[in-house]
């Protein structure tokens, strides 16, 4: 691997001793995207990873936890009665549960430099696999790994077509969209499949609370600080940043990127296993209406969350805040008895102001 220096007439690679030729373009491409060299791999380009939480991501941050205590407030305002239960609180964190383990999986994928449109048809093959009568014989613990091994292998086929055959993502997840979903429903014949008594351990996780909050809310708690790590503290992190902000550069600095591309898109697999067990043991089923739209509220959750969609950009904690302020928004709204379709159309619109808000930080001044 090799460092770029700067000097005052301009940038030249620099072979360490012991190295080979360094390919010329990376002084230019390393203007663009710096990329360091230390204990851990490829630094992240500035403005990105931890260093942007401690810069415009904290304010980013505060900025949607002050839209999460205005909704608090309009809550609070017109269903004062209903609101403010510890019962309607639980009810928030458990629905955020479920696409916000998705969320986690997608925000890797989007800073990476990707899109995965088919996480909520996987999450239902997932959920309708690990349901049969035959896996279900094996009990709650098979039917878990059943599922996580679903979700992680489909996500390994989409990498593949997109790291390897070159497949534009939009297109390639756009096909495993469609054919998860079928295949989902081709396994179930389009019925809903009920987990046994037998398996009352996989729905114990919905059930059982411990310090007033379900299992699955402590789940999804986990796979967010397991994601945080990985993201921030982790050369696979670093990595994932470097990917998403300059491809070829990150290449010419010694990353393989279809390597890590593959990664990214099974591990957005598996976070769907993940959440193939939450929704199962939340609905007591496998169904392969499981997770629909859920790709757009991920996408919208990431977004909301300050992460590019260009890539190179973006915290895991933007986009567990953006999973709050949608599944807040979803709870008022049912809460008000307002309908579906004026749901959608909020978030819709909330999706395009922050896409503007986004472009409008980019043209700044910096």
């Amino acid at each position: 691997m090799t460092e770029t220096s700067q000097g005052s007439g301009g940038s030249a690679p620099q072979t360490p001793p012991g190295g080979g030729e360094q390919d010329g373009r990376l002084g230019s491409l390393a203007k663009r995207v710096p990329l360091g060299k230390g204990p851990g791999g490829p630094r992240p380009p500035a403005g990105t990873g931890a260093a942007a939480v401690r810069g415009p991501g904290e304010i980013r941050h505060l900025g949607l936890v002050a839209a999460l205590v205005l909704l608090a407030g309009v809550g609070l305002a017109t269903q004062p009665e209903n609101f403010a239960t510890s019962g309607n609180v639980v009810a928030i964190l458990v629905l955020a549960a479920t696409i916000g383990v998705i969320t986690v999986g997608q925000t890797f994928v989007i800073i990476g430099g990707g899109i995965d449109l088919s996480v909520g048809s996987v999450m239902a093959l997932a959920s309708v696999w690990a349901t049969t009568v035959a896996t279900q014989s094996y009990g709650p613990a098979v039917m878990a790994l059943c599922a996580i091994l679903v979700g992680t292998g489909t996500g390994v086929v989409s990498g593949l077509l997109i790291s390897y055959g070159r497949l534009v993502p939009f297109i390639a997840t756009l096909a495993m969209l469609v054919a998860a979903r079928g295949l989902a429903q081709r396994m179930s014949d389009r019925k809903t499949q009920l987990i046994g008594p037998e398996n009352d351990a996989l729905v114990a996780l919905s059930t059982t609370r411990v310090l007033g909050l379900p299992l699955v809310v402590y789940i999804f708690a986990a796979v967010a600080f397991a994601g945080w790590l990985l993201l921030n503290r982790t050369t696979f992190g670093r990595r994932t940043f470097a990917v998403g902000g300059n491809p070829e550069a990150a290449r010419l600095a010694g990353i393989d990127v279809r390597r890590h591309t593959l990664a990214l898109y099974a591990l957005s697999g598996f976070c769907c296993g993940i959440a193939a067990i939450i929704i199962m043991a939340r609905t007591t089923t496998g169904s392969s209406t499981h997770g629909d739209l859920y790709e757009l509220d991920a996408i919208a959750a990431v977004i909301i969350g300050g992460t590019l969609l260009t890539g190179g950009r973006g915290t895991v904690v933007g986009s567990i805040l953006g999973v709050l302020i949608f599944t807040l928004i979803t709870n008022l709204f049912i809460l008000n008895g307002l309908q579906t379709s004026d749901q959608l159309i909020a978030k819709g619109a909330i999706i395009v102001a922050a896409v503007l808000l986004q472009r409008r930080g980019l043209r700044s001044p910096t």
